[in-house]
């Protein structure tokens, strides 16, 4: 905020005499003369939208800073994906514009003159020069906002946070409005687990099995950006009630000529990261690896639950404890290239490998059992050993041509994604009332995930302001699972497979219209076919049906005279089960809590209602928006006393499609720049679900309701001599489930970092939860056959020291393209989730003088 002199005489004046009246005891006068009567002013803003003149193609991440008549710097941004910017805050007064990039000639627009009114100053489309020649090395000192509201997406900039640094994906998806993570890592979109998460816009089998755990090989200092989309358009696969999620690294945005290696030590975990990069002519090629370890995670546990047996009626008590830790070990690999045949043909392809090794103790798991009819109590004590490992290759191939109408273009893409995976556990026994029970038991569960892809999309403009977007898509996923048992386990279980094949085609038709009165019209329609197979290696499943379902969309986008947006969108969503619900294996690391898939779920059917609104308030960007979300025939668990002699006072957890869920709330998030040092981000979020089922049997029907809040605020501010602090808190409230609830808890972190040698290198030291050494997350479960309490401790403290640095220079930025987006699977409620979104309009990005904004889509939107 610019402070001119008459500002600063109006407060140094007042402030004087009114602590002088106050000081004799007398009422501040009135202010009456000119020099004490401060000019009111409205903050402008500016806007736009970079293209590359000789193709007409969005320039995303061009740089675009304002400078005073007296040449001294004023504000800055990035443009977005669809090149377009916004410079808000901007008192009266005449500007100069500068925008530029690597690879283009300099824009200047000088005399630019925001009025003393305020307002939204609309600069149009603004064409680069394409410039070939050699650059020299180019200084940005723009920053770019840490949250972004675009018409289709909220976008966090993770770059600009370093409080994550030595993380991984699940401390930054904290960070994201909209979003919720639990401690151990379950992501929620306004309370639903049924998301999709996407890397580069693409799906990849890494989170197949368990989002949590794919999360987790994923290191925070690789990423650049995270992007929720909560209503997607028909474009989209017909999937998911929560949201999609896309994950954007930095091994897919500038490159060439650079190499940079960062790490991090510290009390819980460790990372050494290297991305290099280079490109010649018009090909150009990526080359990364990332390692993340995990240690030093001490903790506890304890369970106390009573069971009724539905046949007989007597009652069980049974209680445990244990010490718990955990070690890990994460590593993702990448290789990319990207050719420009000729100015409107383009081929990309990468090649990702991600591999995990998680290792999860629980020592001297002691275990009480109690019939209450007797009163006679079995005790035993065990080791449990939990290894969790599995391999990851990801490949895609797409190619993409314009044309030379504008918003004309055509794409083929293909994905190949394999997850290999083998989950055992082993309990060994060294101590039991019985000692018949002493010995080994366990379970080995290798599994294979495939999905193979290809997809094809069209889109033309067929009049002025106005959009039509054609496409197909096929899906064939094959799924399978071997699982052998040993020693007590192997008394009441067989040795068996099961392989499960899907194959989803699908097509779909969007048509976007501007309408009179700033209006914009986007409706959509998309048709999915889905045909499945299964079967164990006895003898088939059973029989699953074959499904079409027809799936509407639609959104309305309504601009507002001084730049603000209101939108409206409706869509419905389909959510296929994944393997974690589907596994027919026993698991049963702790025999009192079991765990078994069903292969004969169905799908859920969800219907989304949104309603969002952004404007701009002087320095602070304000986004508003409230939603309605119901779901039928919902895949819930289903908690049954085993009443098994060799497990007395077990529990076997199964699913059904039973559930019926709704949920009604909203958000409110601001984000507040003052200057360029300070900054400040904030949001809240609040919904009231219901949640039940559809039984009719009293000892099984279920039903909760309840209000559930959340938020995070994020701080950051530079110091001089390139130093800069940042903070971060988040809190989520107590979580609703089905028969019971999960208790709140909150999440705080600091960071300082040093710049040097020109901002190529930096160090820097964080803390999380400095104050808190210990986190109890407790959870509750109440039916008339089971209550159940349990205990978990997780040490959460933590001190780590980061360091980064970079060579070489960036030289071109590669052409974005389209990704492969499969957001249709519904993953496991405690490590998984689905998809489905809600789009937020942007008030701070009013639409250009030519072409309404809301009628071009973001530059290269992924399928």
């Amino acid at each position: 905020m610019t402070l001119y002199p008459t500002t600063v005489a109006t407060i140094l004046a007042t402030a004087l005499g009114s602590a002088t009246s106050l000081a004799h005891g007398q009422q501040a006068p009135a202010r009456t003369t000119a020099l004490t009567e401060a000019p009111a002013y409205l903050a402008g803003r500016l806007t736009g939208t970079v293209t590359n003149r000789a193709t007409g193609q969005a320039v995303a991440y061009a740089s675009v800073a304002v400078l005073t008549e007296a040449g001294a710097p004023g504000t800055g941004s990035t443009c977005g994906d669809d090149g377009q910017f916004v410079l808000p805050g901007l008192a009266p007064g005449t500007y100069t514009l500068r925008v530029s990039f690597l690879g283009y000639q300099d824009l200047v627009r000088p005399g630019l003159v925001i009025p003393a009114a305020g307002g939204t100053v609309a600069l149009g489309t603004l064409s680069l020069v394409p410039a070939p020649q050699a650059l020299g090395e180019v200084v940005v000192t723009a920053r770019r906002p840490l949250i972004e509201e675009k018409v289709d997406r909220t976008v966090y900039n993770a770059e600009q946070d370093q409080t994550t640094r030595g993380g991984d994906a699940t401390d930054v998806l904290r960070r994201v409005p909209l979003l919720s993570v639990d401690l151990d890592g379950n992501v929620s979109v306004r309370g639903s687990q049924n998301i999709k998460v996407l890397i580069n816009n693409k799906p990849s089998t890494i989170t197949a099995n368990s989002i949590a755990d794919g999360l987790r090989q994923i290191p925070a200092d690789q990423i650049k950006a995270v992007e929720v989309i909560t209503s997607p358009s028909a474009k989209y696969d017909a999937e998911g009630s929560g949201g999609i999620i896309n994950i954007v690294t930095k091994t897919n945005t500038l490159r060439g000529g650079s190499l940079s290696l960062d790490g991090s030590g510290g009390t819980r975990s460790g990372t050494l990261n290297l991305n290099g990069g280079y490109r010649t002519g018009k090909m150009g090629f990526a080359l990364g690896g990332f390692g993340r370890a995990g240690y030093n995670t001490p903790g506890s546990f304890t369970n106390d639950q009573v069971t009724t047996n539905p046949v007989t009626g007597r009652q069980t008590r049974t209680t445990q404890t244990a010490a718990t830790r955990q070690n890990q070990l994460f590593g993702r690999y990448t290789l990319g290239w990207d050719y420009e045949l000729n100015p409107r043909h383009f081929l990309a392809a990468s090649l990702a490998y991600g591999t995990r090794n998680a290792t999860t103790y629980q020592d001297a798991l002691a275990t009480g059992t109690t019939p209450l009819t007797t009163g006679s109590t079995a005790t035993s004590e065990r080791n449990v050993k939990t290894t969790d490992e599995s391999g990851t290759v990801d490949a895609s191939l797409s190619y993409t041509h314009t044309y030379e109408r504008a918003q004309r273009e055509l794409s083929v893409l293909a994905l190949f994604s394999l997850n290999d995976r083998t989950y055992n556990f082993n309990n060994d026994i060294y101590a039991a009332s019985d000692a018949t029970t002493i010995g080994s038991a366990g379970n080995n569960n290798p599994s294979a995930n495939q999905e193979v892809t290809v997809q094809a999309d069209y889109q033309t403009p067929t009049g002025e302001n106005q959009l039509l977007e054609v496409g197909v898509k096929e899906i064939k996923r094959t799924v399978r699972s071997d699982y052998s048992y040993y020693g007590q386990l192997a008394r009441t279980q067989a040795d068996n497979s099961f392989r499960y094949d899907q194959n989803v085609a699908s097509s779909y038709l969007a048509y976007t219209v501007a309408l009179a009165k700033n209006f914009t019209l986007k409706p959509g329609l998309r048709y999915e076919y889905t045909s499945i197979t299964a079967d164990y290696g006895s003898g088939p499943v059973g029989d699953i049906p074959n499904y079409g379902i027809l799936v509407p969309s639609g959104s309305l986008l309504y601009k507002l005279a001084n730049g603000n947006a209101l939108r409206l969108a409706y869509n419905r969503r389909i959510q296929r089960p994944s393997l974690q619900f589907l596994n027919p294996n026993l698991q049963a690391a702790n025999p009192l809590i079991q765990t078994q898939g069903n292969p004969l779920l169905h799908p859920e059917f969800t219907n989304n209602y949104e309603l969002g609104y952004s404007t701009l308030l002087k320095q602070a960007n304000l986004n508003f928006s409230a939603f309605g979300r119901t779901t039928s025939g919902s895949i819930q668990s289903v908690r049954t006393p085993l009443g098994d002699v060799n497990y007395p006072g077990a529990v076997l957890v199964s699913y059904a499609n039973i559930g019926q869920e709704s949920a009604y709330g909203g958000s409110a998030f601001v984000s507040l720049d003052v200057g360029s040092k300070f900054s400040l981000n904030g949001g809240v979020d609040a919904y009231y679900a219901v949640l039940r089922n559809r039984v009719t049997d009293p000892a099984y029907s279920a039903r909760n309701a309840g209000l559930v809040v959340g938020g995070r605020l994020y701080g950051s501010y530079a110091l001089p001599r390139n130093w800069g602090l940042q903070v971060f808190g988040f809190y989520r409230g107590q979580q609703l489930q089905l028969q019971g609830s999960q208790n709140n808890f909150a999440l705080y972190s600091f960071s300082l970092k040093h710049e040097f040698a020109q901002k190529k290198g930096s160090l820097g030291l964080g803390a999380e939860n400095f104050f808190s050494p210990r986190n109890t997350l407790r959870s509750e479960i109440t039916s008339p056959l089971l209550t159940q309490r349990s205990t978990s401790v997780q040490h959460l403290t933590s001190f780590k020291v980061y360091f980064s640095y970079r060579i070489g220079k960036l030289t071109v930025q590669p052409r974005s393209h389209k990704g492969v987006q499969n957001n249709d699977l519904k993953t496991d409620e405690n490590g998984g989730g689905s998809q489905g979104t809600g789009t937020t309009p942007d008030a701070t990005r009013p639409a250009p003088a030519k072409v309404p904004a809301a009628v071009v889509p973001a530059a290269s939107p992924a399928k």
